[in-house]
């Protein structure tokens, strides 16, 4: 993965903030446990769901049913939003991740997926693979990796920050 431009936004931060570094960032996108997708339906309307993620070779990776909204979406249109963040004002760090969705059927790839879910979210989640797809018993999931094109990060508190990371 390429090292990003980082930069951060006077207008948002505190006269004594610093740019907070990618591998600060990188690691709370490992770390988090719940993230929300934004995509955009078919008439324009946005669609915004809770998921969970993996962060894996400077990616998030996701998965969902191929008749749920957001496969349906992402399927019309690539372009995508991961959130993660802490719902607290004043303390936390909120990450937003802007990038394109391309689906993962590598079955050796999704193997190593699979088993990054199960080591992050336990037996719950245990997928096997089979033809380019995660098997959950009652179906299967398309997998997308999202590499981020820009990234936004929120430090919440002393002193309040807004980083931006780009990437080429």
């Amino acid at each position: 993965m390429l090292t990003p431009e980082t930069s951060l936004d006077p207008r948002y931060s505190d006269p004594t903030a610093a740019a907070t570094p990618w591998s600060e960032a990188e690691a709370l996108l490992n770390k988090a446990e719940h993230f929300w997708i934004s995509t955009v339906r078919p008439d324009g309307r946005p669609h915004v769901t809770p998921l969970i993620a993996v962060w894996s070779d400077g990616a998030l990776h996701l998965c969902t049913g191929p008749d749920e909204r957001k496969a349906r979406n992402l399927a019309a249109n690539p372009h995508v939003v991961l959130t993660t963040g802490t719902s607290t004002w004043d303390t936390g760090f909120d990450l937003v991740v802007e990038g394109e969705a391309v689906r993962v059927t590598d079955d050796a790839r999704l193997r190593e997926l699979a088993a990054a879910w199960e080591a992050k979210y336990g037996s719950v989640w245990h997928f096997e693979v089979r033809d380019g797809y995660f098997d959950h018993g009652d179906g299967h999931a398309l997998v997308f990796s999202v590499a981020p094109r820009c990234v936004f990060g929120f430090r919440k508190g002393e002193p309040f920050s807004q980083t931006r990371w780009r990437f080429a």
